[in-house]
């Protein structure tokens, strides 16, 4: 097992907004369980600033937002914002999951996001790409 391999890598798998849809969620935190990382799962219905202080509090490498409303455009910058206002934000890998049109996804790369991962992302991929980009704490 590689260096890599062995660091803890910690997770917080967040679902923002009012988007009552966890089964995607709740499927990616067992399977970054399963891969050794370890994982907070923030519940349903919870805002921006909820999440960021989550990932704050938690100091978490990675912060993954499961997301089907719709909202994407207006509540992941807003997590942006917050982990920039906290310091947070150069330290912390942010991927979005969900139904993300094509379009979007470009804009919220640049507005911060590192990675979106959509319909039929396979938790091996996903797993690789948190492995490969979390941030050293």
């Amino acid at each position: 097992m590689s260096v890599e391999e062995q660091r803890t890598i910690r997770c917080l798998v967040a679902k923002v907004g009012l988007d009552g849809h966890d089964r995607g969620a709740h499927v990616i935190t067992r399977a970054f369980r399963d891969a050794g990382f370890e994982v907070i799962y923030s519940g349903l219905h919870r805002s921006p600033e909820e999440i960021v202080q989550a990932a704050v509090q938690e100091d978490v490498n990675v912060l993954g937002i499961s997301i089907l409303s719709g909202a994407h455009d207006t509540l992941v910058p807003q997590i942006v914002e917050g982990l920039r206002e906290y310091g947070a934000f150069e330290d912390t890998l942010l991927i979005v999951g969900g139904i993300i049109p094509d379009e979007d996804e470009e804009r919220l790369k640049g507005k911060g996001v590192d990675e979106v991962f959509g319909p039929g992302a396979s938790m091996g991929e996903m797993v690789e790409y948190v492995r490969e980009h979390a941030p050293e704490r």
